[in-house]
């Protein structure tokens, strides 16, 4: 039997304290999506590594790296460790309405290509749940520039959200987690089965069409077509 790589899913926590809030959502996220990723043995068969980069250890290296354009051996390790994930976890506490700084310039330093197509849960923390929103106008929209694939559901703890089974209406914090875990598991093997390469097309000034479907035909060749013999 042949080794196969683990999976890798990769939690990217911006928390400045310690313990910090921020770091435990991310150990929470991760261990949901690892549980769901071992329980789909229809669909994986690997083993699964989940690491947690903790963004306040790699301060003076991001501070450094910004001024000097060299990244030391830890902070390129870190980030290599990021753009090489199968999935990613991205988890900052809520500062002046948005996600840290210390958050922002870590990922200022991932090349804006590097995470083309890699599934992302994307989550915050914060002391009153007002704040939530920080996940739809701030990450949703910086994931998307880096043109990762953020999954629906994103997670954001408030202070009372610790401990809190929700109510009628809401959902409580763990089950937020479990549905996000669960779905980035699932892009997680989509796209290992599917592949992370674009699919073989046809070749350069062929046209191909899939069965039940119109060809493309160039505008120009439509407009010719309009005009009177």
């Amino acid at each position: 039997m042949f080794a196969t790589t683990p999976l890798r899913i990769v939690a990217v926590s911006a928390g400045l304290s310690q313990p910090s809030s921020t770091r435990l959502l991310a150990d929470r996220l991760a261990a949901a999506t690892r549980e769901r990723l071992a329980a789909d043995q229809d669909r994986n068969d690997r083993d699964v590594e989940v690491r947690v980069i903790e963004l306040r250890d790699l301060a003076v290296d991001i501070a450094n790296h910004l001024v000097s354009g060299f990244p030391p051996a830890a902070l390129r390790e870190a980030i290599d460790a990021v753009t090489e994930a199968d999935g990613l976890i991205a988890v900052t506490p809520v500062f002046t309405a948005s996600y840290s700084g210390l958050f922002k310039s870590f990922f200022d330093l991932v090349d804006h290509t590097a995470l083309t197509g890699k599934p992302v849960v994307i989550a915050a923390t914060g002391g009153t749940a007002r704040h939530s929103l920080v996940l739809e106008h701030a990450l949703r929209p910086l994931f998307a520039y880096l043109r990762a694939v953020t999954v629906p559901t994103s997670v954001y703890a408030a202070s009372e959200d610790w401990g809190s089974s929700g109510d009628t209406y809401t959902e409580g914090l763990p089950a937020r987690i479990r549905r996000a875990g669960g779905e980035l598991a699932s892009a997680v093997l989509g796209r290992t089965v599917s592949g992370a390469s674009r699919a073989p097309g046809p070749a350069d000034g062929e046209e191909a069409t899939a069965e039940g479907e119109d060809a493309v035909v160039p505008f120009e060749q439509q407009l010719a077509a309009l005009r009177p013999a």
